[in-house]
């Protein structure tokens, strides 16, 4: 199992090291799962979902006993990336396996030197998940004079549908964003292109055309 935090520009960060457990906290309880152990998981999903928080460390040198592979970021450039993703206030996306998928914003992160480990730096990191928050604005009733034609009746013309051309880097969440204005409606082009994108919405090929729905 693989964790990810991964921005809209595309950039991501891969963690080294798994941690032995991830606490998931809802409204109503705390459910930890020990990753290690037991391998993939279902996680809770929905609006009830409040905190994911997780430990582990970014090691110096690989290790094969517990990296998770072998081109390992250097430590203090990954705890960069995570600050700058913390203080940008900016959503990410966070993978953890095939199990959870969601738009979180790094909430809370702290930073541990352990003596006799140089180079090793360890970590806190709570996530949030993230729900935008969607104003509705109130539109002026057109008059029914207003709205017709000279001869007294209306132009039906269904609208083409809208096209999108993956390009490099893009992601279904940025795909929405700049096309809607709203990353959250990226499940909507994925159910829309569920044929066409298959059964991984984090993988779209450049020169894909997608249908907007």
């Amino acid at each position: 199992m693989d964790i990810f935090l991964r921005d809209p520009a595309g950039e991501q960060l891969r963690f080294p090291v798994n941690p032995q457990e991830i606490q998931i906290k809802s409204e109503k309880q705390l459910e930890t799962i020990n990753i290690i152990n037991l391998g993939e998981v279902d996680f809770p999903n929905g609006e009830k979902v409040k905190d994911i928080t997780f430990s582990s460390f970014f090691p110096r040198e690989y290790d094969i006993s517990y990296c998770r592979y072998t081109d390992i970021p250097e430590p203090q450039a990954a705890i960069n990336k995570i600050l700058s993703w913390t203080e940008s206030k900016r959503p990410v996306r966070l993978i953890i396996g095939n199990s959870y998928n969601d738009l979180v914003l790094v909430s809370a992160h702290t930073s541990i030197i352990k003596g006799g480990e140089p180079g090793d730096i360890y970590f806190d990191l709570t996530c949030r998940t993230w729900r935008e928050v969607k104003v509705r604005a109130e539109v002026n009733q057109i008059s029914p004079t207003a709205s017709t034609t000279s001869q007294g009746h209306r132009n039906d013309v269904k609208p083409k549908p809208l096209m999108y051309d993956i390009k490099s880097g893009d992601s279904l969440w940025s795909i929405a964003k700049l096309n809607y204005g709203d990353g959250g409606r990226w499940k909507d082009i994925y159910e829309a292109n569920l044929e066409t994108i298959g059964k991984n919405p984090n993988l779209i090929l450049p020169g894909t055309r997608l249908v907007m729905p």
